[in-house]
């Protein structure tokens, strides 16, 4: 019989060989499922992989680039577009920065096979620990995988998605086509995407040109562009900057004294970057300021390209002079200033509670949010207020006393008392200031300003080719965007008589020819059934002049006499050779008065032919077009003085006519002019029109023509004795001090068809006057006052 130990031993075994059974089995079954884990990985991966969309928008690339217009010295005067983008490609991006953004982001880039594992599992495990989904584990092709296909919701089948998206990106493009792209299209605030564009919104400098320490700033804004932004967190950007400097460091990418280098410099970004600065912008605090010509390149590339004007990347060069644009803009501010300060100070903007000192800060910066800020003038709120002192904030936490002149100058408003109708500035008031506009160290010292209600328009251009090297359309832009050269239509006055003057020599008048000014009633029948008796601007009459005189001082009596000489009729077809539409100038009398409607761009145009002897060249602003590569797409041709194909007056015509328009620069009511500027070349003509509602000077010097316009955009007077000599004429001399300099004097060679007697051209051959069987019908009175010669 078996032993007791014997029937241990074979009651054990069965329980060891269940043991053994179970653990095959379980091991079994978690090879099974890991086996089929891993099909089904295998399986949901080939799917996803197999819906992801084709990835056109990678390999065919085309960034969205802002329009760029530039000024003709390759400054940059406006941006127009939802993105600020620069397009730069890998070969071009300086090593320097390649490595900050490869330490910053993803320094296994060029190793790994789009997704690196070690990351996604560590961002895994710490969103598990912690409950959130606030690690991502994102290679850089990740993140051109995201921000091109994907949403940025945090879900881990987006991740899937993600990292199936990175394998087909690697598959098709190269690390370089990849790394180009990423550093094209990432967003790093202020509106710029791209790294490129970054470099020139937060520095101002090209890519290529940018610091270490710049470039390990910029490396480290991808993960949070709004927080790491060195101009809203300056102190946040300097943590980010060095921990980027660190890991280039420890990564071997930059030696031990450039990172210590790098580190200790303060953070210095580009101030005229501003946190919510306007898509079109200046590219820098220096930047010539030209923005009714860059909004009218805007406008004009629109007309032609549509909707891809602001991402096709399109560069528009102008032919904007940058120091000759910042002289026009200087001059009209100036002047437009002192002549709004010689009416007086018309007030506060507005007022509000400023409350208890600890809400201050946030009262002012509402308040200052509200008003349309300029470059020319600063809104502000009165912190304090009396006769002997202003104080006003011009931000939160800046604040500044405005000059004795500006006590003098609102002297009204800060009275104990003021007069009925004077509006008092107190606490809380809402005023404009500004620096001086002469003196010494202006730029530290603060005045009162207003916004004037006048407006003005100034441009100037190459007579010979049409080249417009200054464009200015109003006061500022920011305040007014209607551009007053091209689009305001207003009477010209006087400025129009040279064109009437033209057409009197066509018609066999001279310069000697005598005119009576003496007073004169009109018919009603001719002016519309109401009595004309038009006088002289000074109101006095001279008598007998010959015409050379007449235009010189601007008489309304001889225009008019030589306007029923030469007939309505045939003064308004013939100024259409100057570019002038007829239906614009009625065919009455008045219109020898420039009573019509011009713009001061064709005014422009205008005197360029009595300028280039005769031609009528088009004015332009655009000289080329190119795209984002470079390869120009519009090319200006424009037809220049000399072409015969665009002769509109006979060189004799306009040999006489400058001859003349050089009199009333040296003699008549432009004679300042060629006091001021001294030189012999000076021609143009001065323009006041009907109760002074608009004052002109137009004229020409040198190879540039240039012409100004001052008025109310709802015409009312500018004042009973204001005049275009007195307005506009000071703001063309002060232009063309700079448009000048160094420009020899122009000398215009007499051509064989002029004589000279006594210091007056006359054409050598007489032309028909109105006695001629081919003039057009006069009344019988104006045809004995031209036979006579005395009018």
């Amino acid at each position: 019989m078996p032993t007791p130990r014997n029937n241990k031993k074979s009651a054990g075994a069965p329980k060891r060989s269940t043991f053994w059974s179970i653990l095959r089995w379980t091991v079994g079954a978690c090879a099974a499922g890991a086996a089929s884990g891993v099909l089904l990985c295998v399986f949901v991966f080939a799917y996803i992989y197999q819906q992801l969309p084709p990835i056109d928008a990678l390999t065919d690339y085309r960034p969205k680039v802002p329009l760029r217009v530039w000024s003709a010295d390759g400054k940059l005067i406006g941006e127009f577009g939802e993105e600020r983008r620069d397009f730069v490609k890998i070969a071009d991006v300086p090593q320097h920065v390649k490595d900050a953004i490869l330490s910053a982001e993803d320094d296994g880039f060029y190793e790994h096979p789009g997704i690196e594992v070690t990351g996604i599992l560590r961002a895994a495990v710490i969103n598990v620990l912690t409950g959130r989904r606030g690690q991502g584990g994102s290679t850089i092709t990740m993140q051109v995988a995201r921000n091109f296909f994907l949403t940025t919701q945090r879900t881990y089948t987006r991740k899937l998605y993600e990292i199936a998206m990175s394998f087909k990106i690697e598959h098709e493009l190269t690390k370089d086509q990849i790394l180009e792209i990423y550093m094209n299209q990432i967003y790093l605030g202020q509106r710029a995407y791209g790294f490129a564009s970054a470099a020139r919104t937060y520095f101002g400098r090209p890519l290529d040109q940018i610091s270490v320490g710049e470039a390990a700033t910029i490396a480290g804004l991808p993960v949070a562009p709004s927080a790491y932004n060195p101009i809203v967190n300056p102190t946040r950007a300097t943590m980010r900057r060095n921990y980027v400097l660190r890991r280039m460091y420890d990564l071997g990418r930059i030696d031990e004294l450039t990172y210590q280098t790098e580190k200790s410099l303060p953070m210095q970004v580009r101030k005229a970057v501003e946190p919510d600065a306007p898509v079109n912008t200046n590219a820098s605090a220096d930047t010539v300021t030209a923005h009714y010509a860059a909004e009218l390149a805007r406008m004009l590339m629109y007309d032609i390209f549509g909707s891809e004007t602001y991402t096709r990347g399109l560069n528009v060069y102008t032919t904007i002079r940058t120091e000759e644009q910042r002289a026009a803009v200087e001059s009209v501010r100036r002047h437009l200033i002192a002549y709004d300060h010689r009416y007086g100070y018309r007030g506060p903007e507005g007022r509000v509670d400023l409350g208890a000192a600890a809400d201050r800060p946030k009262v002012i910066r509402a308040a200052l949010e509200h008003r349309t800020s300029s470059p020319f003038m600063l809104p502000a709120v009165v912190l304090e207020a009396s006769p002997k002192k202003i104080v006003a904030a011009i931000s939160p936490t800046e604040t500044v006393e405005l000059d004795e002149e500006s006590l003098r100058f609102a002297r009204r408003h800060l009275a104990a008392k003021p007069a009925r109708g004077i509006e008092p500035i107190v606490p809380g008031s809402i005023i404009r200031v500004m620096h001086p506009l002469s003196g010494k160290n202006v730029d530290k010292i603060w005045t009162l300003g207003q916004v004037p209600r006048v407006e003005t328009a100034f441009v100037a251009a190459d007579f010979n080719t049409g080249a417009v090297h200054a464009l200015v359309g109003g006061f500022d832009f920011n305040l007014n965007m209607f551009n007053h050269v091209t689009q305001a239509w207003r009477q010209p006055g006087s400025s129009f008589k040279p064109f009437i003057y033209s057409a009197a020599l066509e018609r066999g008048f001279t310069p000697a020819t005598v005119i009576n000014d003496a007073p004169i009633s009109i018919d009603p029948k001719l002016t519309g059934g109401k009595l004309w008796e038009p006088k002289n601007y000074e109101g006095r009459f001279d008598g007998p002049m010959p015409l050379y005189r007449a235009l010189e001082l601007s008489k309304n009596l001889v225009s008019i006499r030589i306007m029923q000489a030469i007939t309505p009729a045939y003064a308004q077809q013939y100024i259409e050779r100057f570019g002038f539409a007829a239906k614009n100038h009625p065919a009455n009398l008045p219109m020898a008065l420039g009573a019509g409607s011009v713009t001061p761009w064709q005014m422009l145009g205008g005197y360029m032919v009595f300028a280039n002897g005769g031609y009528r060249v088009q004015p332009y602003l655009i000289d080329r077009v190119t795209d984002a590569t470079g390869a120009t797409l519009m090319q200006a041709t424009n037809r220049q003085a000399g072409d015969p194909s665009i002769r509109a007056v006979d060189e004799r015509n306009a040999f006489v006519m400058n001859s003349l328009l050089h009199r009333v620069a040296v003699n008549g009511t432009a004679r300042r002019a060629t006091a001021l500027l001294k030189r012999d070349d000076i021609a143009g003509k001065t323009g006041t029109s009907n109760d002074s509602q608009d004052a002109w000077f137009c004229g020409y010097a040198g190879n540039t023509v240039a012409v100004g316009w001052m008025g109310y955009d709802q015409p009312k007077p500018l004042g009973s004795r204001e005049t275009g000599g007195g307005l506009v004429l000071p703001i063309w001399v002060d232009y063309m001090r700079t448009a000048l300099k160094d420009v020899p004097e122009t000398t215009r060679v007499q051509p064989e068809s002029v004589v000279e007697r006594d210091g007056l051209y006359f054409y050598r051959d007489p032309v028909g006057g109105v006695d001629d069987a081919s003039a057009l019908s006069v009344d019988q009175a104006a045809r004995d006052l031209v036979r006579d010669q005395i009018f």
